[in-house]
């Protein structure tokens, strides 16, 4: 195989990679960002001091449907984003690996014209593609009104900082809210027991820590973990720091997003043999996330419940 040739195999592959998207199984949530923010769902929590970029846009919205909270539509998708979009990424590289692979070209398994192409227009004409199908993704995945935002307040370090008070910036519909020390230790407890019985695959516990659809995607991960044979054990959860990004009102429901850097021993096992299959039970993992928690207007630290989770 010729070094022109391998090097556009190794591109090629590395390009099919980035198109299409891949299946993360860590942890609660499996480093996905899904869930609702009840109207502020399409737009960015403000930036803070633990998650100082823009937490990634939520990919899986849905309504917050406890009785008390907001509906929020799915988006339309995108040309790519369902699996014929994906489907045609696929078959468009495939058959590109397929004609290097066999010295047609880059395109060669699509006609022998587009095989004649030289290095340099194969090597363009993929760039373009991949470059042009990744911003049309992401830019389907953009919020509908992306803030600008500087940190919403006080912040709190393992339960402990004095200053735990923000007053939200918001649109119409909604009102400021302010938040108790015992909210914080709130979030805080709630880190350690939703990965808890996520690890443990506590559905039922789930349902006492989170909204119906959070519970709902965390059941579909365990069921996806359980039809692989393997499941995610996770344990020695630990809040390293986090900020609070803002509090609001709106409706008939209360909600804080919280900005957390957390450590936890993070490992997936063979359900029949308990043989480690990824990960290092002697090493934890830091991770910097975006939680939101929902609760009825006005009850109390009890009452909080996770709605959301973005990666920072």
């Amino acid at each position: 195989m010729s070094v022109r040739r391998a090097f556009m195999i190794a591109f090629a592959i590395a390009a099919l990679a980035l198109a299409l998207p891949t299946d993360a199984f860590a942890r609660a949530g499996g480093g996905f960002s899904f869930g609702s923010r009840g109207s502020r769902t399409f737009m960015a929590p403000p930036v803070t001091s633990t998650a100082p970029r823009p937490a990634a846009p939520i990919e899986r919205p849905g309504a917050f449907n406890q009785g008390y909270g907001w509906s929020v539509p799915q988006p339309s998708g995108g040309l790519f984003s369902g699996g014929f979009g994906r489907g045609l990424i696929g078959g468009l590289l495939g058959a590109g690996l397929f004609g290097l692979l066999f010295g047609n070209g880059l395109f060669g398994g699509l006609g022998s014209g587009i095989s004649l192409i030289g290095l340099l227009i194969q090597f363009g004409l993929l760039f373009l593609l991949v470059r042009w199908v990744m911003g049309f993704i992401r830019g389907r995945q953009q919020p509908a009104f992306w803030r600008t935002a500087g940190s919403g307040g006080g912040s709190f370090l393992g339960g402990g900082a004095a200053n735990r008070e923000s007053f939200a910036r918001t649109p119409s519909a909604t009102s400021p809210l302010q938040l108790a020390p015992s909210d914080f230790d709130a979030f805080q407890q709630l880190l350690g027991e939703v990965q808890a019985a996520y690890g443990a695959e506590d559905t039922a516990g789930l349902r006492r820590l989170a909204s119906p659809q959070m519970v709902a995607h965390f059941a579909a991960e365990i069921s996806e973990n359980a039809r692989r044979g393997v499941t995610n054990r996770l344990s020695d959860v630990t809040l390293l720091q986090g900020d609070l990004a803002e509090a609001w009102r709106e409706g008939g429901s209360d909600f804080a997003t919280v900005a957390m850097r957390f450590s936890l021993v993070d490992t997936m096992v063979e359900r029949s043999t308990g043989r480690l299959v990824a990960g290092n039970p002697s090493a934890p993992q830091e991770v910097t996330e975006v939680w939101t928690f929902a609760r009825p207007a006005g009850s109390g630290p009890s009452e909080w419940r996770l709605s959301a989770i973005q990666q920072a």
